[in-house]
């Protein structure tokens, strides 16, 4: 095993632990908004280290770049429907 390969691997070992942190996060906050900020901040994260690791075990640039887009992609759309569900929750009376 190279060392490139053991730091890969311990990327997403570490990406891992992020989604984990965000499911615990989501099951066991109390409110809508702790919630919300716990599952998109720790995922955001856990994506872009498995991305990272990912693409540091592939030798194709092309593949990296895929990796990339499509981590951009999720951020943006979970922006966007975290913004949406925060929104939904305080204008419907949960917020407070």
């Amino acid at each position: 095993m190279t060392p490139l390969e053991i730091l890969a691997i311990g990327i997403l070992f570490a990406g891992l632990g992020f989604f984990v942190a965000g499911t615990v996060g989501m099951l066991r906050f109390p409110d809508v908004f702790s919630r919300l900020h716990a599952l998109t901040k720790a995922d955001n994260l856990g994506l872009a280290l498995i991305a990272l690791g990912t693409a540091l075990l592939t030798a194709d640039t092309s593949v990296t770049l895929k990796l990339m887009l499509i981590w951009f992609f999720v951020v943006l759309a979970s922006a966007t429907s975290g913004h949406l569900i925060a929104r939904h929750a305080l204008r419907s009376g949960q917020g407070s």
